[in-house]
């Protein structure tokens, strides 16, 4: 849908510097933008690609200079872009109804507004609540409750009595309610503790593809408000996250662990279970994380630790070889053969 520049910076909370009533249809990267498009930059060399490109105007956030383009200014060009390409790609939408080849219970309620796709299975007692979406061949067990406005994409499976708020986004293959991983060594085998607990998540969660949350052993796994879940995440049993966390692909939380609001675990983060994640902690990339973290702190490294006391480590290995040299240097200065064992006792 077109837009002309001032509706475009009325909606996105910015201001136009030049023609006002220029008719923008697209939204595309400077090097395939064409006139009619609006493109972005987010510092100077995206600025000076934008100038020499076709798009006919240029999102920012900062003067880069005077511009032969019509410029849109706002205070974030990142959050601008997002709001902009909401406009020019909207979601998808889907018709009210249930598909004939979907199996639906005669117990569920379904919304009159939702829409269930092909393939579906929807079992005894569960809600599905207004405008909310099953795209196809999804499973939703007995007593499960959906939301308002949720998207399921296709292959997304709910174990009994998952509970999923307000516009909670769930992609592909992703499995929520799984049994967690509870056994107990009796005798010469592993023995079964039953999982009885379920999987909530609250309102405004979106959970990428191929991700498994564990439902609880007695109680719920819980999902905080506003947390975003990457591909290939595995979340344990009773494990609760708080409040807008970004959780990024393969990383994994062992059982019971807390994370407080606001933290990030970056990609192949390991937690181990029953710890402590204080409020807006980031844990960088593959590190392995043994113990309770206090509020605000960055930790990195296997086994994870504050990142200024693993920095001074890893500047110690790097000196390590110019060091070896110099005992050796030492070594020899004092008649001492560096290849001779040392003598034990």
């Amino acid at each position: 849908m077109p837009y002309t520049t001032t509706q475009i910076a009325e909606l996105i909370q910015g201001q136009v510097v030049g023609d006002p009533t220029a008719i923008l249809s697209g939204f595309a990267p400077a090097t395939t933008a064409k006139v009619g498009d609006l493109t972005f930059a987010e510092n100077a060399a995206y600025f000076a690609r934008a100038e020499q490109s076709a798009a006919s105007a240029v999102l920012i956030d900062e003067d880069f200079g005077p511009s032969r383009k019509i410029i849109i200014r706002v205070p974030s060009a990142r959050i601008g872009f997002a709001k902009a390409m909401a406009l020019f790609f909207p979601e998808p939408t889907y018709a009210p109804g249930i598909h004939p080849s979907s199996v639906v219970s005669p117990s569920a309620k379904v919304h009159p507004t939702a829409h269930v796709g092909p393939h579906c299975f929807v079992g005894d007692n569960v809600q599905i609540g207004a405008r909310s979406v099953l795209q196809g061949s999804d499973h939703i067990s007995n007593d499960s409750v959906i939301d308002e406005d949720v998207c399921l994409f296709p292959r997304v499976t709910l174990y009994p009595r998952t509970q999923l708020g307000k516009r909670v986004r769930v992609h592909a293959g992703t499995v929520l309610g799984s049994d967690g991983f509870g056994y107990v060594l009796d005798g010469p085998m592993h023995r079964k503790v039953p999982q009885i607990g379920n999987v909530v998540v609250s309102d405004d969660v979106e959970i990428g593809a191929n991700v498994t949350i564990d439902r609880g052993a007695l109680g719920p796994t819980v999902i905080g408000k506003g947390t975003k879940i990457d591909n290939l995440v595995q979340i344990a049993h009773n494990v609760v996250v708080g409040e807008h966390c970004l959780v990024v692909a393969q990383a994994g939380i062992a059982g019971s662990t807390k994370l407080g609001h606001y933290v990030t675990l970056a990609g192949q983060v390991g937690i181990a279970g029953h710890l402590k994640i204080g409020h807006k902690v980031v844990v960088a990339a593959q590190s392995g994380v043994m113990h309770d973290i206090p509020e605000a702190e960055k930790w990195f490294g296997s086994p994870a630790q504050p990142d200024r006391k693993w920095k001074r480590q890893l500047l110690a290995l790097h000196q390590l070889p110019h060091l070896l040299k110099r005992v050796t240097e030492l070594e020899k200065a004092v008649g001492i053969d560096p290849e001779e064992e040392p003598a034990e006792g």
